[in-house]
């Protein structure tokens, strides 16, 4: 007697191992969550100084900043509070700073976010003048092969945001603002207000 109910003790308890296996088995198990947050870099640089040419090899534009990391998924670079250089299609420099930047893979779009500040460096023939705004996007355009001008590549410029222009003679304001560094020609969208600054003449002393 007590044989024949230690075995069905024991039957009773393989039969519920067996059910329990089977629900493992057959029961779809929830799957960890995947990991979400920032790409992974395939390396960072602190302190650099990136020098990016075009096709031809010839330099595009200059970035010197903190931090740079590189991106796996497209090998884009992004950036931590640029010091850029830029040229017109004279050679002219025009240099400024931003919050951060992304460059696509070719160098040919550069995406200034966050405030932005930039500058054209006078000389003899160029007058000096700021631009401030957010958030600017400059695209290159390869020139065509033979072309002997001096900047490498042709360049605009755009943003949504409120953008002021500032030269010698005049301050104007504006909301958007589509530049083209070839044609060398601004234009500001909307609302646009311009302020002349009178000419400060010095009179010698008779």
């Amino acid at each position: 007697m007590e044989r024949r109910l230690v075995l069905s003790i024991l039957a009773l308890a393989a039969l519920a191992l067996f059910t329990q296996i089977l629900v493992w088995i057959i029961v779809p198990r929830e799957r960890e969550p995947a990991f979400v947050g920032p790409p992974r870099s395939d390396y960072t640089l602190d302190d650099f100084t990136l020098n990016v040419l075009d096709a031809q090899g010839r330099k595009s534009f200059s970035v010197v900043a903190p931090r740079l990391a590189r991106k796996q998924q497209d090998d884009s670079l992004y950036v931590t509070e640029p010091k850029y250089q830029l040229l017109d299609s004279s050679g002219h420099a025009w240099k400024g700073t931003s919050d951060s930047a992304w460059i696509n893979k070719d160098g040919t779009i550069f995406r200034l976010e966050g405030k932005v500040q930039m500058h054209r460096v006078p000389s003899d023939t160029v007058t000096p003048v700021r631009l401030l705004t957010s958030d600017l996007t400059v695209t290159s355009t390869p020139r065509p092969k033979g072309n002997t001008n001096s900047a490498p590549q042709e360049r605009k410029m755009r943003t949504d945001a409120l953008t002021t222009i500032i030269a010698p003679n005049n301050v104007v304001h504006g909301v958007g603002m589509r530049a083209d560094l070839e044609m060398k020609t601004v234009e500001l969208l909307s609302d646009v207000h311009s302020i002349s600054i009178p000419h400060h003449r010095t009179h010698s002393a008779r």
